[in-house]
């Protein structure tokens, strides 16, 4: 047997936390590994900084480890060339031009970019617009072109790709359908449950839906549960609001009846979101209710396995529809596991994703 090819997937998060990541191409690993690949991961944050990130406290610290992410940064440099390919998911560093993905590219440029997120959309607001250049808004459009192939997981993150680069492949956000598994009794005898996940940065598309649901409540009493958002509130609602942790995801979406997707539809940034929410759901067997937008016109084919709306009286015929008929939630629901489980499993995608693999690493580094 021959030695052993090596991967260094470059990417911003640690492993096992953040879902872009644990969802797109973390749990491939263990196939890599069986095709006799060596992965290293590298990530910019620390578990430290990590724990932090979202703290409006603890400034300084923030800035002590990310100049200290900055110099591992550097120093990995000096290790490039002993890696036959490396995985950069969406930059190496996040700030500025791209002059550290041009020194990897340089000494390395074995290289396949994996892109979940349009994080080179323009600022819509005049305040964010000017923090554009310290966002890296360039590094994406330049790891694109010099990439020996490129990953999308949207058809608009797929045509922008194809402008810079001929090899893309488009592969959404996939589930683990052995451990995502339907459990729902699909019956009413109980307040109906809506749920959402997400996490404090997307919880302001949920409130979106605040006057919706109130109106909602006034007509069908429900539940929701919110679960990444320990500190969503609003009043007038019978509600749980959690943390997120791996140990919890799986089992507190299966407490849903409904899963709930909202997206600004005046917002191009969303035309980069995966539909991954949708996904979850649909993979636990729930019948999903989302914003008519995007990826989810791929995933969602509406009325057979989920619902695509865009008005205040759309999400509530629909949510109505759907918490007054159990039927209705099991036939929509199981529709939706069996897409998930042909088209965006990691049974179904995990050939694809070593057929990339193996061909950007058919290049020898000088």
């Amino acid at each position: 047997m021959g030695e052993k090819k090596k991967i260094l997937v470059i990417c911003p998060h640690p492993e096992n936390i953040a879902p872009g990541q644990r969802l797109k191409y973390e749990q491939y690993f263990e196939s890599w590994r069986n095709e006799g690949f060596e992965v290293t991961v590298s990530p910019f944050f620390s578990n430290r900084m990590q724990s932090i990130l979202y703290n409006r406290r603890n400034k300084l610290e923030k800035v002590y480890w990310v100049l200290h992410a900055y110099l591992k940064r550097l120093l990995l440099a000096f290790t490039l060339k002993q890696y036959d390919l490396l995985y950069v998911f969406l930059w190496v560093t996040p700030f500025g031009y791209p002059m550290m993905e041009r020194l990897y590219v340089a000494i390395n440029p074995n290289m396949v970019y994996d892109i979940d997120d349009a994080i080179f959309m323009k600022a819509e607001s005049v305040v964010n617009r000017s923090m554009d250049f310290i966002r890296g808004r360039s590094k994406p459009f330049f790891l694109m072109k010099k990439a020996k192939h490129v990953i999308a997981c949207t058809p608009f993150l797929t045509e922008v790709a194809l402008t810079y680069n001929s090899n893309v492949t488009d592969i959404s956000s996939t589930i683990n359908t052995e451990s995502y598994l339907p459990v729902n009794p699909y019956s009413n005898n109980h307040k109906p449950v809506l749920g959402w996940s997400g996490s404090h940065s997307t919880s302001q598309f949920l409130y979106l839906l605040k006057d919706m649901l109130l109106a909602l409540n006034e007509q069908q009493p429900f539940k929701l549960i919110v679960m990444g958002d320990a500190s969503f509130h609003i009043e007038g609602i019978d509600m749980e609001a959690l943390p997120w942790s791996v140990e919890n995801e799986v089992p507190t979406l299966q407490r849903f009846d409904i899963g709930l997707y909202p997206l600004p539809l005046d917002n191009k940034w969303v035309l980069g979101k995966s539909g991954l929410k949708a996904l979850q759901y649909m993979a636990v067997g729930l019948p999903v209710v989302a914003t008519a937008i995007g990826a989810n016109y791929r995933i969602i084919e509406h009325g057979k396995t989920g619902f695509l709306v865009k008005t205040k009286e759309e999400w509530i015929t629909q949510l109505i529809a759907l918490m007054n008929d159990p039927s209705l939630r099991k036939k929509i629901g199981l529709a939706a596991r069996d897409i998930v489980e042909a088209n965006y499993s990691i049974h179904a995608n995990a050939p694809v994703y070593l057929s990339i693999i193996k061909g950007a690493c058919k290049s020898p580094v000088k």
